[in-house]
């Protein structure tokens, strides 16, 4: 599916093929959450994801989310991020809009781990609330 904003010259699409890959990896590895990933666990993230990109009026990535979902009970809202240049525009918010009426997982739980911006979640009916969480690193570095 494909979006364009109502007054702003960018444009949203879940083709993951139209996702620059240079850029998606620049924007991730800039953030506190995926700095560490390396390229290949970034880019198989993809593979079963709904994978939305943001793009400029000229056709250049701008800003990426990412959901992993079952498609029917649960969707989990990671990787959200637009690049500091475009940021103070409301992008954000056009994405959480578009993000939540998404006909793959506008009828399902959708869940959120972060540090930040919960300000701008509250506003599309996320609640703060305290979930654990297994990492599979440590697990695995413990045996």
């Amino acid at each position: 599916m494909e979006w364009i904003h109502d007054y702003l010259p960018y444009r949203m699409s879940d083709n993951v093929e139209e996702l620059q890959q240079d850029v998606t990896l620049a924007l991730l590895k800039s953030t506190y959450w995926a700095a560490e990933r390396s390229e290949e666990t970034i880019m198989n993230s993809w593979k079963e994801s709904l994978c939305i990109g943001l793009f400029s009026a000229e056709g250049v990535q701008v800003g990426f989310m990412r959901v992993v979902t079952d498609g029917a009970t649960f969707s989990w809202l990671c990787d959200v991020i637009v690049d500091p240049e475009h940021r103070g525009k409301g992008l954000s918010k056009w994405m959480m809009a578009v993000l939540v009426d998404h006909p793959r997982i506008c009828h399902t739980s959708i869940y959120l781990g972060t540090r930040d911006a919960h300000g701008l979640y509250e506003q599309y009916g996320f609640l703060r609330r305290e979930m654990m969480v297994r990492s599979t690193a440590r697990y695995l570095n413990r045996h």
